[in-house]
């Protein structure tokens, strides 16, 4: 796998695999039922995971995103879309089955910076070349209608399937040099236990199965890391992506890689939001880990107190969770300074004083914004309140009460010893 490649070497290689790769024709087609489908044609939009539904359609709701936005696709453009429905594919109504992962799975890829064949071979796991019949559209479809599961091969995790999952029952359909049809039938493949090399899982108590990460919606920022680029303290609950580990694992210096996240995040069959972000490759000591680890969990516990604080000045709901929000990205910049100093060997300690200041300025500073204006016409009982939930909050920075005491324990720093009662 060493060096570049040039065409005439890549083409030598794949040419076996090419006939599992036709678009239109006759035989095994690519991500394809291997029988003729019959029935009703769809537009090609259909493939798109935020094109308009047809009840959606029907209602006149399409306002955002409008129907029929493709009524036909190049074979390059079906082939990706293709692709990207059957890997990401969400709930679809009765009989149509989602990923392998889930609708919309949130997918990680080690990006070395080197170009598009050094990230390709970054993220391939560990194994042996395998047949071209293993790929599913070469067999007859397994269908799910008696709520038949297809589990990984015996002793793997993962296998070529993985990364060519079919659990929608589709067949394009051909005019001229375009695709402008696709016609769907229930019941595809109902996969179960699999655990994509690509995506972090979690999982809610150690001994049960493994579920693959989905992205929220909303900005991907360091409160999301553990578990994801960063390991996570409870690694029996929460495992990284099998590639991001696996390149951790061979890779004594990752230099300036990078990772590449990205993801739909779905309410059942509605897409939310569309995640896509590029974030550094955390590759630390043990003792900068851990502190990586404490910078983030502090940060939970300080945006708790925060948030908590706002209770006299904000409703509850969405209003105070958006400061909640708006404290992690305010304190984003901070963060990646926190990572730059770890990984040029600063003492934890240190990186650990000046993100608790860092904290303690940023949560005061946005409740004052929030809390004083207009402090003077307020009702007394409001004014009073106000007064005691801000010193409350900080006091927290000085590792005091719950928050305090859980912040100060996250970045392994000494409690305040405790002020002896006056005698009686």
């Amino acid at each position: 796998m060493g060096g570049s490649p040039d065409p005439d070497r890549l083409r030598a290689r794949l040419a076996p695999l090419a006939p599992a790769f036709n678009l239109p024709g006759e035989g095994p087609l690519f991500l394809q039922d291997l029988e003729r489908l019959e029935g009703e044609a769809n537009p090609p939009d259909m493939l798109f995971i935020d094109s308009a539904g047809a009840n959606t359609a029907r209602n006149n709701a399409d306002l955002m995103v409008h129907r029929e936005r493709y009524p036909a696709l190049e074979a390059g453009l079906a082939a990706m879309a293709l692709y990207a429905f059957q890997a990401h594919a969400p709930s679809g109504g009765a009989g149509n089955r989602t990923s392998m992962r889930g609708g919309g799975p949130l997918v990680t890829l080690v990006d070395p910076g080197q170009g598009l064949w050094p990230l390709i071979w970054a993220n391939v796991p560990e194994g042996t070349p395998q047949a071209v019949a293993c790929l599913p559209w070469m067999a007859p479809t397994r269908l799910s209608d008696k709520g038949a599961q297809v589990v990984p091969p015996q002793g793997a995790t993962f296998g070529p399937e993985a990364f060519f999952g079919m659990p929608r029952r589709l067949r394009l359909i051909a005019g001229g040099d375009l695709v402008t049809g696709v016609v769907q039938k229930p019941w595809g493949t109902n996969y179960a236990g699999w655990m994509h090399p690509l995506s972090p899982h979690y999982r809610l108590k150690a001994g049960e199965e493994w579920w693959p990460v989905h992205p929220r919606a909303g900005r991907f920022g360091y409160r999301h890391w553990l578990g994801i680029l960063a390991e996570a303290p409870d690694t029996a609950l929460r495992e990284r992506a099998a590639c991001l580990r696996a390149y951790g694992g061979r890779v004594r210096d990752p230099g300036g890689a990078t990772v590449l996240l990205a993801g739909w995040a779905m309410d059942n069959m509605k897409p939310r939001d569309f995640t896509l972000s590029v974030q550094p490759f955390v590759a630390l000591p043990d003792e900068a880990a851990d502190m990586l680890t404490g910078l983030v969990e502090a940060a939970e516990q300080a945006a708790l107190a925060l948030r908590a604080a706002l209770e006299p000045v904000l409703a509850g709901g969405e209003a105070r969770e958006a400061q909640r929000e708006a404290f992690y990205a305010e304190t984003e910049p901070a963060f990646g300074a926190a990572l730059a100093a770890l990984k040029a060997g600063e003492a934890p300690a240190g990186v650990a004083a000046r993100w608790l200041a860092e904290l303690q300025r940023a949560a005061l500073a946005r409740f004052d914004a929030l809390a004083l204006p207009g402090l003077d016409r307020r009702e007394t009982d409001t004014i009073r309140a106000i007064v005691e939930v801000r010193g409350f909050l900080a006091m927290a920075f000085r590792g005091y009460g719950k928050y305090g005491g859980t912040m100060f324990g996250k970045l392994q720093m000494p409690l305040p010893a405790k002020k002896k009662g006056r005698a009686a």
